[in-house]
């Protein structure tokens, strides 16, 4: 996978030119091109925000998992040989981090969710995590409606949900595929089968098979969503993630010594499972997706659909006070209105939100 995958920047405008504005013909350079150093200093001074959620049942290495993308201590564990299980998240967690690689700042938040699935009544356990990401969409709205906005909105919306499948080797379970059905319209969701060292590769592959009948069954859509391939580069790049789509990852942020070099791994009685290795599992894919190849698409996609989504239906609930253009009465939302799923689809915007500070 091409890791240097380019998204439309949100500075430059993606209109064609029109055919009565024929281009001008230059006698010599003027130094237009140094617009894109000017870009990249800001952002270097700006830095970028991006915020994750991971979901799944108890046991799954999310924590690990999230300390593994980003190679950080982001979630503390218990030290190893304890014998002591790592604590049950028992409500919406959230950490934020500022990673620094190379000079670029990344504003990072990972929200943790309860154990999903874990009681023995699932009715409508979904409601608190949904109910979280509309209340991020809510808290921004308010602010973007405001006479007198700030000049740079904190973003707490999330940009990607990690969706932990668990290794049964079977199918979808009924509440994966009701959650999913109400997650993906709400935000973008990247399903992953967890501990996939679990499974053989045979078993890995018949897993996914079946996990992708399941998701084309129930019009699950995932991402990187079809509808939203801008061009053929993205088509050919995202076509070869859906065909991988759950990715079979294995989690581990500890090092082992193996012919010499040091590889993030765990260790078995037959050996190590090499988590950057495509052999053993498919971490680099998803690292990959998240970080190196379609974050900014990611935080756009959040931007222009999911949000554009929310905040469309919420000014239709308002209703105009008579006090001159531009006031809008829009009360918060109530808490039956932020678990409540929400079917309207607008198109994907032309410009993203690129004003990423902290």
């Amino acid at each position: 996978m091409d890791p240097l995958r380019r998204s439309p920047s949100p500075c430059l405008s993606s209109r064609p030119s029109s055919p009565s504005t024929p281009p001008c013909e230059m006698l010599g350079p003027v130094g237009i091109e140094a617009v894109l150093d000017q870009l990249k200093i800001k952002a270097m001074k700006m830095g970028f925000e991006f915020n994750i959620m991971v979901v799944g049942q108890s046991g799954l290495g999310k924590s690990t998992m999230v300390n593994t993308l980003f190679k950080s201590k982001v979630w503390k564990s218990n030290p190893p040989g304890l014998g002591v299980p790592p604590p049950q998240t028992l409500q919406l967690h959230s950490v934020t981090h500022v990673i620094e690689e190379k000079g670029v700042k990344l504003k990072l938040t990972v929200t943790d969710t309860p154990g999903f699935g874990d009681q023995i009544n699932n009715d409508n356990c979904w409601d608190p995590i949904l109910g979280y990401i509309n209340e991020q969409y809510e808290q921004y709205l308010q602010e973007e409606i405001l006479i007198t906005r700030q000049r740079h909105i904190p973003d707490t919306r999330v940009h990607c949900c990690v969706y932990f499948v668990p290794p049964t080797g079977h199918c979808l379970r009924p509440l994966d595929i009701e959650f999913l059905q109400r997650l993906c319209r709400t935000v973008n969701v990247v399903p992953v089968i967890a501990r996939a060292d679990s499974l053989t590769m045979e078993e890995r592959e018949a897993f996914r098979h079946r996990i992708q009948q399941n998701l084309r069954t129930h019009c699950i859509d995932v991402y990187p969503q079809m509808c939203f391939d801008e061009d053929i580069n993205d088509r050919i790049l995202n076509s070869k993630l859906r065909d991988r789509i759950p990715f079979a990852v294995v989690g581990a942020d500890q090092e082992h010594l193996v012919n010499g070099r040091c590889v993030l791994g765990r260790k078995t009685k037959w050996g190590i499972i090499e988590v950057e290795n495509m052999a053993h599992c498919e971490f680099p894919l998803l690292r990959d997706l998240l970080i190196r190849s379609h974050l900014q698409d990611l935080k756009d996609i959040t931007h222009n659909v999911h949000y554009e989504n929310y905040r469309v239906i919420r000014l239709n609930e308002s209703h105009l006070l008579p006090r001159g253009p531009g006031w809008v009465n829009l009360a918060p939302a109530s808490p039956g209105q932020l678990t409540t799923p929400r079917t309207f689809k607008v198109c994907r915007g032309a410009h993203d939100d690129s004003d990423d500070e902290f």
